[in-house]
């Protein structure tokens, strides 16, 4: 689980699918400072989150690389009751290999960037100014940010700019390439499709893709790299979502907004400086019980990050299936923290029955025994367990 935190709405690029391009006057510019990123922090750990994604437009004035690293280490100082935000992931435009070393240092968990569209034509004209122009630069970021230090990359691109099947195959060879090149793969890839924004029609885009064939792409990718985590946000509706999950998805967003900040409070609709509307609009609790009810182990775990087991180093566990000794029993530790301090009691009674079922699937006795020692440890008020 995770939510996206939007910094900065302020962008130089002319992208023609995104409202945040330069030429539109009429949507609400906004930044954040530090303060006000704190309180945003604040009401995100309020709502159980423990993983962000950072957000923020193309402007090297007023969104320089040092603003969004001060902005990091804001949030990560950020301790409130027993809330913290244990992995910030960051989705910002392409940059240097100086930067992505910058960003490194800070401590980052996933670099995130869209390539949008992967047929250069195509690219081009969506994205006739600016920086993000350059089609190059774009889509060399990824082995610039390995070459700067950062093994976990996510990529993706938007559905409905161009002919899926082109850009599917694009996502496929990214991933190939950069195992071959980097000798590791994508940790993440989105599958965002095109949706309503402040000057945005997607009528006007003919490339839509139907919930039908959404659906087989995410089966695809999931045979296709089976190492990876597949990310589907609140751009999709729950019962599309519901849907996906069933074929492979492993990462949702849930109860998040996609305006500068918007967590304190929500803005208003005429004032909106949101990136996209939102299609599955449920609170965090709700869609933490509502994958309880349906089967799933809502997880809040950060633990791979925090202990080393980033880039090949995971991506070996991974493969020879290891990693579910550390998956199952830290998905459980992180629902119980969840159950304690934020959920409603009904979805801390559903948690907790799910909780009872799934420990008896740890097949490691030891394992099973330290599981039960952490639970209750957290049920007497000890926080941040993991394996």
């Amino acid at each position: 689980m995770f939510a996206p935190l939007y910094l900065s709405n302020y962008c130089v690029n002319g992208c023609t699918y995104c409202p945040y391009h330069f030429k539109n006057k009429h949507i609400p510019r906004k930044k954040l400072t530090q303060k006000e990123i704190e309180k945003e922090v604040i009401a995100l750990q309020d709502m159980g989150h423990k993983r962000l994604a950072l957000e923020t437009g193309e402007d090297p004035i007023n969104n320089p690389i040092e603003y969004v690293l001060e902005s990091i280490n804001t949030i990560y100082s950020i301790k409130h009751k027993n809330g913290a935000i244990r992995r910030v992931n960051v989705n910002i435009a392409a940059t240097s290999v100086e930067n992505y070393k910058k960003l490194k240092k800070a401590g980052i968990g996933t670099y995130i960037l869209f390539q949008e569209t992967y047929n250069k034509e195509a690219y081009e004209a969506l994205h006739p100014t600016g920086p993000k122009h350059d089609y190059n630069y774009h889509t060399e970021a990824m082995d610039r940010a390995m070459d700067g230090g950062i093994d976990d990359v996510g990529c993706g691109v938007l559905f409905g700019l161009n002919l899926y099947r082109y850009d599917f195959v694009g996502l496929l060879m990214h991933a190939e390439h950069l195992e071959a090149v980097k000798g590791i793969g994508p940790h993440t890839i989105s599958v965002p499709r095109i949706r309503p924004a402040d000057d945005i029609n997607p009528h006007e885009f003919t490339n839509a893709i139907s919930d039908e064939i959404f659906a087989k792409i995410v089966a695809v990718l999931r045979i296709a790299v089976p190492y990876t985590g597949l990310i589907v946000s609140t751009r999709e509706s729950q019962k599309t979502r519901e849907k996906v999950l069933e074929l492979g998805v492993s990462q949702l967003s849930g109860g998040s907004s996609t305006s500068v900040g918007g967590y304190v409070i929500k803005e208003k609709k005429y004032e909106s400086s949101a990136q996209f509307d939102i299609s599955d609009d449920r609170t965090l609790d709700e869609i933490v019980n509502w994958l309880l009810e349906i089967g799933h182990i809502p997880s809040f775990c950060t633990a791979c990050y925090r202990e080393g087991r980033t880039g090949d180093r995971f991506m070996t566990l991974v493969k020879n299936g290891q990693i579910a000794n550390c998956c199952l029993p830290n998905a459980l530790i992180t629902l119980k923290e969840y159950l304690e301090d934020y959920a409603s009691p009904l979805t801390k009674e559903n948690g907790e029955k799910v909780i009872a079922t799934e420990i008896k699937k740890i097949p490691n006795e030891k394992v099973r025994q330290i599981v039960l020692e952490y639970l209750s440890k957290l049920n007497n008020g000890k926080r941040d367990f993991r394996f």
